[in-house]
């Protein structure tokens, strides 16, 4: 999106946001119907259609010259492409593990740290040599041969369930799921905003360009780490307790860190700690699920959970976007509305956690 609101389509920043909101969105919309499509067809063949789908999306958009003509490709095509591919491969470390699955989730979600530290590394050489449409066209490329492989090693544990609805709601009578929906639900409000405002924000302090360039690297690349060293963590102090230290650490990064920012320094220290900490967060929400609903239950529990960050994805970076104007921009009201919303997610854990538990404070939960 940098890229584009600097180079290609200047003064359009809400419009572009659209591009990324419909992608969030539609990755998470399978949700609620993927255990039945996956009841009837392989994982393996799932990812198939993804990888052939996702580059397919990518070399399109290479081709637009409209902004509108964006959303149908990196935002629809794309978006669908990677919910296949998404739910596949999420589901297979919480069946697989049992002892250690906090740190098994941690090692799998962290590909999106490595993916996203490599992948902007790429994408901006490609950018200053090649331009943009070639750039894309690399990319679409690269997904296209990741995906291959993973469609080849995409495995179940179990046997698919037999007679499995279309849409399962049992997992909505579940009181702790509701809250744990409910986390998931207003955590992607918040999670994109900085990826998506960093860069932007770093050119509205007339910092270096190179700084703007890497922050969401470096982001990426704690991302990474946050995950598998949350992840560990959860194992030895309790998944459900590292959801609430995280959650509340990325809210303290938004509030007292991002918010305040006017140096190098600053905008560094906020990309490390939202990295590790933001990144920890995602993990422990997801590691969570399994235990709230059951092991019988986690594909169900985690299509729905995905499901609920849908909303988040669609609406979270076009209202921060509304937020910040496109001409005299405010970034402060942004912050705040990412930071308050972590801070609610916080909450939710914490009662969430009681509800698992119960109040005694220094139980591994």
């Amino acid at each position: 999106m940098d890229e584009y609101d600097a180079n290609v389509y200047p003064n359009q920043l809400t419009e572009l946001t659209w591009i990324g909101s419909l992608w969030y969105c539609l990755t998470n919309i399978t949700g609620p119907f993927y255990i039945y499509m996956a009841s009837k067809i392989d994982d393996r063949y799932i990812v198939g259609v993804s990888c052939i789908l996702s580059a397919f999306a990518m070399m399109m958009a290479s081709l637009t010259n409209e902004v509108w003509q964006l959303y149908l490709t990196q935002g629809v095509l794309s978006g669908i492409g990677s919910s296949l591919a998404w739910f596949s491969c999420m589901r297979g470390p919480q069946m697989w593990f049992s002892k250690h699955r906090g740190l098994a989730v941690g090692i799998t979600m962290s590909a999106s740290g490595a993916g996203g530290l490599s992948f902007s590394y790429i994408a901006r050489a490609c950018f200053n040599t090649i331009g943009y449409r070639w750039a894309l066209r690399v990319l679409g490329f690269m997904q296209f041969a990741l995906l291959a492989v993973s469609s080849i090693t995409c495995w179940r544990l179990n046997p698919p369930p037999k007679n499995v609805p279309i849409v399962d709601v049992k997992d909505m009578k579940n009181k702790k799921f509701l809250i744990l929906f409910f986390i998931h639900f207003i955590g992607n409000f918040a999670f994109y905003i900085p990826s998506g405002f960093v860069p932007s924000y770093s050119r509205y302090l007339k910092l270096d360009p190179w700084i703007g360039a890497n922050l969401n690297a470096i982001m990426s690349a704690f991302l990474f780490f946050g995950k598998i060293t949350i992840g560990f963590l959860s194992d030895h102090v309790g998944r459900f307790n590292m959801a609430v230290i995280c959650g509340t650490m990325a809210c303290i990064a938004h509030l007292a860190v991002w918010l305040t920012a006017t140096s190098e320094g600053s905008m560094w220290a906020f990309a490390i700690l939202y990295g590790i900490f933001g990144g920890g967060y995602i993990s422990m929400i997801t590691a969570v699920i399994v235990e709230v609903v059951g092991l019988e239950r986690v594909e169900s529990g985690t299509g729905w959970a995905f499901f609920a960050w849908s909303f988040g994805g669609l609406l979270g970076q076009p209202v921060a976007a509304q937020i910040v104007g496109d001409e005299n921009r405010d970034y402060r009201g942004a912050i705040i509305f990412a930071g308050c919303l972590f801070f609610a997610g916080a909450v939710a854990s914490w009662a969430l956690r009681v509800a698992q538990g119960g109040w005694k404070l220094f139980k591994k939960v």
